[in-house]
């Protein structure tokens, strides 16, 4: 089984930048993982999930994602993997706020014009979500209830890798450990690897293995 993620030598620098922003000399994560990664806001978490969603292309270097070599193939080609093995949980969740939880849930199927993995109504239940509000439009639902159905759409195909940026930055601390534990508890009963980023290491303890990236913008072993 091919790595996860597997970085080398990979660099991203803005045009017009004194310096990269990613200078990663060499990361791999095996499949079924739980990764967290942390870093000061403007570090490049986010950018590096986009990289791995192959949104965003490296400057030099290379960059596999599940086996594939994100960093040579065609935008269409990085779309068909992405949209049929990474799952995404966006900081604003970026819902659309006129569908209901379900329809947006379903929304990726509907893109990829593939059969969802899993029930909409099943995964919203593991999480949480109240038969009740299922077809409540999500911009009727509070915070906490739109990042479950969030969490849900990037669970809908089954996807191998769950990226996570910053899935809990609008909640209190009692709510950020349910809904994590909750996440977690989804992607291992289906070893899904997972790489999640934020700015508070107090979830680090929930991970398999932490990390951080440095001023350089090189990744290190998180203490």
């Amino acid at each position: 089984m091919p790595l996860a993620i597997e970085l080398n030598g990979l660099t991203l620098q803005w045009p017009g930048a004194n310096r990269p922003l990613l200078a990663i000399s060499d990361w791999s994560v095996a499949p079924g993982r739980l990764v967290f990664l942390q870093g000061p806001s403007g570090s490049g978490k986010s950018t590096l999930l986009s990289l791995l969603a192959g949104v965003e292309r490296p400057s030099s270097g290379s960059c596999r994602v599940l086996g594939h070599s994100f960093h040579v193939l065609t935008g269409v080609q990085r779309d068909r993997v992405r949209a049929g093995s990474i799952g995404v949980i966006f900081q604003q969740f970026n819902l659309l706020p006129y569908l209901s939880a379900i329809e947006n849930v379903l929304l990726p199927s509907r893109i990829a014009n593939q059969p969802p993995a899993h029930a909409p109504q099943e995964l919203l239940q593991r999480l949480g979500l109240a038969p009740t509000l299922w077809e409540q439009a999500a911009n009727r639902l509070s915070v906490g209830q739109q990042q479950r159905v969030a969490a849900a759409r990037a669970l809908i195909l089954g996807p191998r890798l769950l990226l996570a940026d910053e899935p809990t930055s609008a909640l209190d601390a009692a709510h950020q450990r349910a809904f994590l534990l909750l996440v977690l508890e989804l992607a291992q009963s289906a070893a899904i690897t997972v790489l999640m980023v934020s700015h508070d290491s107090r979830m680090a303890d929930f991970f398999d293995e932490s990390w951080r990236l440095t001023e350089a913008g090189g990744l290190e072993v998180a203490a």
